[in-house]
């Protein structure tokens, strides 16, 4: 199955963080699922980074290049369509960036991995 992560359950499964629930675990952890990680969650990533919000070990790009690498996730790009369809969203959320994904994720017809309520509100597949 194909799977989109939010940016927190990809940084919380590559860390160990005990905030991952099993289920979330277990999707991610199972390689019959197709893992996709946006490129605005790298950009969010790397805006976190540079303003003191997010550490991550040594340089960032490499770091997650080689975590993208070592947990078989493949980047999904921003598309032209991924944009239009933010502007048919209804406001439950303001993160440009989670908007963004949810657009994604009804284009590409794939749950989102997350923990966010807020995305749950929108007509796409959460798996939480």
């Amino acid at each position: 199955m194909k799977l989109l992560l939010d940016t927190h359950v990809f940084l919380w499964a590559i860390s160990g963080d005990e905030r991952l629930n099993e289920r979330l675990s277990q999707a991610f952890r199972n390689p019959e699922n197709d893992l996709w990680f946006s490129i605005a969650s790298t950009w969010e990533i790397f805006l976190k980074v540079s303003v003191g919000k997010l550490s991550l070990e040594g340089e960032p790009k490499t770091f997650l290049q080689e975590q993208i690498s070592i947990n078989r996730v493949s980047l999904l790009p921003i598309r032209l369509e991924h944009t239009a369809q933010v502007m048919r969203l209804p406001w439950h959320h303001r993160d440009p960036f989670d908007r963004l994904l949810v657009a994604q994720a009804q284009c590409e017809h794939c749950p989102i991995l997350t923990t966010d309520a807020n995305i749950a509100k929108y007509d796409v597949e959460v798996i939480s």
